[in-house]
């Protein structure tokens, strides 16, 4: 059998197969379907300072080859976040990365602050790159500037690990995972979303309130994972792929443009038994290709013609 492990930076997971924020809550969403410590990280729904009720809805919609959400990061906020959502996780031996976010760069300090004393926390994923919401997010991920002040900043408030979730709207994401790299990030994660509309033809008015959100699902995948192969060749850091992973050939696709785990979300929304299902692909196909250990199989795309 092939051995899964991987190393993201200082953490060692038991398979490449990351959960990614938005999409498995604080983790128990899926526990009718399968143990959560199946999955080698769960990344938790986007945690902010304070509360936060989201975007109106309607805030999701189907696209011809994905979705599009305008949550807007909706959250229990912090406090209650430690209080009622990170006992369970805990409790379940989860490998647990928060994602975090702010309006403000301070508020990701703050909130890297408070999660470094935390027990059964992992690392914190900085979300530089949500193009839901109108202040933070894109506007910090769009400059290399603000990526590496943030990510310098949060590196001195904790010894967690730090991956920093980029987007691949611009044309060179790996100047942005230089930047994040150069200050200190154990890891980038590519890519978040990318900003997208729909509109009811009829009613002549956009499909989502906020009239656009974050397009998911494989019609984002060639683009993720172009930027995953240029990031992964210009970082020394690792890269955590996301966007458009379906099956487990799709994970072995961008494993192979060098990401060294993948994050899985869309996929889970329209099969909660994706996770483990993709896990099993994975692990068969590595069999049969006579692989022992993802060591072998990362990185190793031939470029020769």
């Amino acid at each position: 059998m092939t051995d899964l492990k991987t190393k993201v930076g200082s953490l060692v997971l038991k398979n490449p197969v990351v959960l990614a924020s938005g999409t498995c809550g604080y983790g128990e969403v899926f526990e009718d379907f399968f143990p959560a410590r199946k999955v080698g990280a769960i990344v938790t729904k986007g945690v902010s300072l304070e509360p936060r009720p989201g975007n109106p809805p309607p805030r999701i919609c189907e696209t011809e080859s994905g979705m599009l959400n305008s949550i807007g990061l909706e959250n229990v906020g912090v406090e209650k976040f430690i209080s009622e959502k990170l006992p369970w996780l805990r409790r379940n031996k989860v490998t647990t990365i928060v994602n975090i976010f702010g309006e403000k760069a301070g508020e990701y300090l703050r909130l890297a602050e408070i999660l470094d004393r935390e027990p059964g926390v992992s690392g914190l994923e900085l979300n530089l790159s949500c193009p839901n919401v109108k202040k933070g997010g894109l506007e910090f991920g769009r400059d290399e500037k603000a990526v590496a002040e943030i990510t310098s900043g949060v590196k001195e408030k904790t010894s967690l690990a730090v991956w920093v979730k980029l987007s691949a709207s611009r044309s060179d994401p790996a100047a942005l995972a230089l930047a994040a790299q150069s200050a200190g990030a154990d890891a980038v994660v590519i890519s978040n979303t990318l900003k997208g509309m729909a509109i009811d033809l009829e009613k002549r008015r956009p499909l989502l309130a906020p009239v656009t959100g974050g397009l998911s699902g494989p019609a984002i995948k060639p683009v993720a994972l172009a930027a995953v192969f240029e990031a992964a060749r210009k970082v020394k850091i690792p890269v955590v792929a996301c966007g458009g992973i379906f099956s487990g050939r799709d994970a072995l696709e961008f494993l192979l443009a060098g990401a060294a785990a993948v994050e899985l979300g869309t996929a889970c929304l329209v099969n909660p038994l994706a996770a483990v299902e993709i896990i099993r692909e994975m692990g068969n196909y590595l069999d049969r290709a006579r692989v022992q250990s993802l060591k072998e199989w990362v990185g190793k795309i031939e470029l020769d013609r």
